[in-house]
């Protein structure tokens, strides 16, 4: 006798929804990366490269399956949570980024142009648009993994002007920070600025994810770094160049 239990459609898509425990977003960032990794790991013809191959195999099932074993043993959905800062980061779960530029103007320039949020996509290669809401909220658009589109609204929660701006993303964003810039002003008579940025955020497809995108360079980190590289020259020189990956100079 068959003793294999059927369930109609409808109600087997439910208990397939119910084991889900990552975003969408999540699951879409585990495919690619995963692929990357796998096609990476296929191409060196080693055994290091073959073990790069299986851990792509399991970003790509995990992104499929929209089910990670780890989340489960942690009791941890961002499948339903994903907008929740404070959940999201709290204690050890976020990513943790810090990335520095000095660059040679009064701090008051650097402050003024970087409060002016319309001014972001003209240094951060990613970012699209940021539009105005009020004068503490505001929606950000930005290209993502794969050509996605991320969508997110964040609020300013603390301003000391000329010092500090720290901000979070709300509930229903695609993309999960807190993060906050500092400038500091350094040199003779103050007239360079340190810009130092702080970025505290989810990974997308989690901290495996984030190991991978590290390892093929497309991290946070590295991003940042080229955004404030570019910062500074479009600051300094009023254009930005073409050229990426430069070296870091410390």
């Amino acid at each position: 006798m068959d003793m294999e239990m059927r369930f109609p459609g409808d109600v087997r898509e439910a208990l397939v929804r119910s084991r889900r425990n990552i975003s969408e977003i999540e699951r879409w960032v585990s495919v690619i990366a995963g692929a990357s990794l796998a096609l990476y790991g296929l191409r060196q013809r080693s055994a290091k490269g073959v073990g790069l191959a299986v851990m792509g195999g399991l970003l790509v099932r995990r992104g499929a399956a929209g089910h990670c074993h780890i989340y489960e043993a942690l009791d941890l959905n961002t499948a339903s949570t994903s907008g929740d800062t404070r959940r999201a980061l709290g204690g050890d779960r976020g990513a943790v980024v810090q990335e520095s530029v000095t660059v040679n103007r009064p701090i008051e320039d650097l402050y003024r142009f970087w409060r002016t949020l319309d001014n972001l996509p003209r240094f951060m290669r990613y970012l699209e648009s940021v539009e105005r809401l009020s004068d503490t909220h505001s929606r950000w658009r930005a290209k993502g993994p794969g050509g996605v589109v991320l969508q997110w609204t964040a609020e300013i929660i603390n301003e000391v002007p000329n010092e500090l701006i720290a901000w979070r993303t709300l509930d229903g964003s695609d993309v999960v920070s807190a993060g906050s810039v500092h400038f500091d002003a350094v040199g003779k008579n103050g007239q360079e600025t340190r810009v130092r940025v702080r970025l505290q955020y989810n990974p997308p497809g989690g901290k495996v994810a984030a190991g991978v995108a590290r390892f093929l360079r497309r991290d946070a980190a590295s991003e940042i770094h080229e955004d404030l590289r570019r910062l500074k020259q479009l600051i300094e020189t009023g254009e930005v160049a073409i050229s990426e990956g430069q070296p870091r100079t410390g």
